[in-house]
């Protein structure tokens, strides 16, 4: 069969490349074609874009690139009808994928979606267009199940694949030595992101509070989708890069700064203890303020349903604040405790399924099946 699939950023390569490698292994004579990233494309197939030219954050952003973001659909759409996939494969990314849902569906292409639009924190409206043009919905966080279940539109959890990276990796043995780090001294692992507009945004601030914690040695997870230069201006007396090693971080790391995304939950998955960080535009924020319906933005709480994790968000995102809180996670054992219970039940909600396997199986199955 042939697969067409749409993921815009790193995450969704990551998670996208995994679920192709799953399709390939249900589908031998799986053939695939997609808008991505590296990942994907270590898989095989045709990459026909990077991710990394559609990469916009916040509202703001996203009104003055409207112009780009046309032509980017357009090209897409061509390419679709040439390509006449059997299924097209969306993978979160919302504002593009839900366009081209509702594309592909008025040219009779199926369509599924892996990794749900976050429309139950804002506009919630949106759930009568997933209903319109996705024939199948495959969730990978336990509460969406119940949010559409409100709905009357059936979906599929079949686990979250980031809990299912996290317990099959193994740590590097010499990822000290491979990386110039003390061996002796903890490490702060701080992860800004993977998009420029957001590490601008980030990182500086987060890097700030070194000099008050100069028993520590902190550690900046780099992508390697981004220029290992750029990252040179960031550069500080005491601060270190690895690149492309966040799990090997994470796993040797005392403790975390994290910018909001899948590395809230990947650093929970860790049992790192972690500050949740966020700033954006004043115009961004302040129309999120209006639109956004869920009490907190890292998945960690999202999942837990309560604060397990502190959220610094936009004005509360200081060096003052971020340096108060981390020595509250580094010096008080009881708040320290309690972030650890509640890590706990984080994975016992999450479960370990093998998600982008089964995930696979249901999609060649419905396909199989004509559904």
């Amino acid at each position: 069969m042939k697969y067409y699939l749409i993921a815009g950023e790193r995450s969704g390569d990551f998670h996208a490349a995994n679920l192709m490698r799953e399709l390939r292994g249900q589908d031998a004579g799986a053939q695939f074609r997609y808008w991505g990233g590296d990942m994907m494309q270590a898989e095989g197939g045709e990459l026909v874009r990077h991710y990394q030219d559609l990469a916009i954050m916040g509202f703001l952003e996203a009104a003055t690139s409207v112009l780009k973001f046309r032509g980017y659909l357009k090209q897409c759409q061509a390419d679709i009808l040439a390509y006449q996939p059997d299924v097209l494969i969306l993978v979160d990314y919302a504002g593009f994928n839900m366009r081209m849902a509702k594309f592909a569906k008025e040219q009779e292409i199926k369509v599924f979606y892996y990794i749900s639009p976050k429309i139950w924190a804002w506009n919630q409206g949106r759930v009568e267009k997933v209903k319109a043009y996705v024939d199948k919905m495959f969730v990978i966080l336990p509460f969406e199940t119940e949010f559409y279940q409100k709905f009357n539109y059936p979906v599929d959890y079949a686990g979250n694949p980031t809990a299912d990276s996290v317990a099959e990796f193994q740590p590097t043995a010499d990822f000290h030595e491979r990386n110039r780090l003390e061996p002796d001294k903890p490490i702060i692992a701080v992860l800004p992101g993977s998009r420029k507009q957001e590490i601008e945004e980030m990182l500086h601030e987060m890097i700030a509070i070194l000099p008050g914690f100069q028993e520590y040695q902190f550690v900046v997870a780099g992508v390697n989708n981004l220029d290992p230069n750029y990252y040179k201006h960031f550069h500080r007396n005491g601060i270190r890069f690895v690149f492309d090693q966040t799990f090997d971080l994470l796993s040797h790391a005392t403790a975390a700064l994290v910018t909001s995304g899948t590395a809230t939950l990947e650093t929970a998955l860790f049992g790192v203890p972690q500050i949740v960080c966020y700033r954006t535009s004043a115009l961004s924020y302040a129309i999120g303020k209006m639109v956004i319906k869920v009490p907190y933005i890292s998945l960690v709480n999202l999942i837990a349903g309560r604060e397990v994790v502190k959220e610094l968000i936009q004005g509360e995102f200081t060096a003052r604040n971020l340096l108060d809180e981390l020595r509250s996670l580094l010096t008080d054992p009881a708040y320290l405790a309690r972030m650890k219970a509640g890590y706990a039940e984080l994975r016992e909600k999450l479960g370990q399924h093998q998600a982008a396997k089964k995930t696979a199986e249901l999609m060649v199955g419905y396909l199989s099946e004509g559904r």
